[in-house]
This record gives C-alpha cells, structure tokens and sequence, in this order.
C-alpha cells in the first residue's frame, strides 16, 4: 500500500494540462482546494467532481493512476466517515441500537467530509503528476517572491518544500521493501492488537529513518559539489509566463466559487 502513494510523483505527458504553467497551476490548485470546502450542497460537489474528471482527461492520466493514489487514504476515510456518523448527533434519528444513534444530519455530515477528502487527494496529486519538482520550486518561488521584501527566505522554503515533496515516494518505495524484507525474516504486520502492531513497527522506522537521513546527506553533498548556493545569484535556465489558458483556468475557478457562494451550492 505504501508503494501506491502518488503524491508527489510525476506521470510525463505531452497534455494540454502539463504545458501549463505552475504559477497558474498552484493557484488553480489553491481555488480548487478552496471551492471544495466552500461548497455544501449536492451540485457543488458534482460541479467540482466534474472538474476533476476534465482535468484528469485532459492531463491524459490513467484512471490506474488516479484510483493508486486513492488506497492509502481509505483507512482515513473510513475511520473519519465512522466517527462523524456516530458523533454527530442532528436532525431526524435513521438508526437506534443500543447506545448508537445514526442521525440524518451525522450521514450527511460524514458523507460530505469523505467526498472533501478524496477530492482533495486527487486534486494535489494531480498538480503533483503534471508538474515536475524543478517547475514545482520554480513556481512556488515566484509566487512567493513579494515576500523577499521582508526578507523571508523565499527560495529556501520553496526548495525545502518541493524536495519534501518529492521524497514522499521514495520514502514509500523504500518502506514496502524494507516491510517486505522484514516480513521475509518472519516479522508479522498484521496479526495482533493496535499496541502489538505499533511495537511491531520498529524494525520497520529504524532503517526508513536510517535510509532518509543518509539520503538527505547524500543530497546536501551533491548539491554542494555543483557549488549550490541558494538565491545569490542564481538564474533560471527556464523563463515563465502566464498565457491565455493559465488565465482562463484561473478565471473559471474565480467564477465558479462565485456562483457557489452567491447561490449557495
């Protein structure tokens, strides 16, 4: 299941989506994430479901891909969708046993925050899939540059951001081996209660967390061989501009927020 994390991995095309450009498409993504907590009624959520699906088309994405990314979140869903059902207590009592009671506004309540959450996973890994982690850091910095004059460090946290990023597959990768080698010496994920699986966990973050740090030295000492220096005096090999489609893109998302809030979908 940790090898079928998506997020932060790229998926190479030659989409309409793909050619955009990032700044255009970090803040499409920040109008979507935006629109899906705005909306609350069923054709909010089926206007931006629509949205996805056009995007997901248009980024010319395998469903195998999209439906990956969806495995390691279920577990949350379940347990978040469960616990609003019970815990929500509002409107008309559908369900009564024992001590549980499952009311109309719970359902609704649980059923809105699955939809929120699986919305949200396949938007930000659709940015992540039709953006490289070099056009990731490059647009992140660009929009944030207005901060460079209260001297916020920009370029830095553009950079830590997008190499955390991008070592959330690989350190997923190299846990689903090191679980299956452990698994090989006999070890069992599995079996057991919640604490017998927790302490089962440690011959599994012992080397994961080994593995990272030698990465992450691995990585300041190539970066430091091709004499990086963060932002003084470091050019882009590659210049942006926002076009047409960026514009029209961001412009949709705009309207449609607005009508969302203006008719309350």
């Amino acid at each position: 299941m940790l090898g079928d994390i998506t997020l932060g991995q790229y998926y190479p095309s030659q989409s309409p989506i793909h050619r955009l450009d990032p700044r255009g498409k970090l803040g499409a993504t920040a109008l979507f994430m935006t629109l899906i907590f705005l909306a609350h009624g069923i054709a909010g959520y089926g206007i931006i479901t629509g949205l996805l699906i056009l995007g997901i088309i248009l980024a010319r994405l395998p469903l195998r891909v999209i439906l990956r990314g969806l495995k390691p979140i279920l577990f949350i869903v379940a347990f978040t969708f469960l616990l609003n059902i019970l815990f929500t207590q509002s409107g008309e009592v559908l369900v009564t046993l024992w001590f549980i009671r499952i009311t109309q506004g719970g359902l609704i309540s649980a059923v809105r925050l699955a939809v929120r959450l699986i919305l949200l996973v396949v938007g930000t890994s659709l940015l992540t899939l039709t953006t490289t982690p070099i056009e990731l850091t490059d647009g992140l910095e660009r929009v944030l540059k207005p901060l460079n004059w209260v001297r916020f460090p920009v370029h830095e946290m553009s950079m830590m951001m997008t190499i955390a990023l991008r070592f959330i597959p690989t350190l997923a990768e190299e846990a689903d081996r090191i679980m299956k080698a452990q698994a090989a010496r006999g070890a069992d994920f599995d079996t057991g209660g919640i604490l017998q699986r927790a302490k089962g966990l440690i011959p599994l973050l012992v080397p994961l967390f080994v593995g990272a740090f030698r990465r992450a030295d691995d990585l300041a000492t190539a970066m430091e061989a091709r004499c990086y220096a963060g932002k003084e005096g470091r050019t882009s090999m590659k210049e942006y501009h926002l076009k047409l489609p960026d514009y029209l893109l961001l412009l949709l998302l705009s309207a449609i927020i607005a009508a969302v809030c203006i008719w309350g979908l």
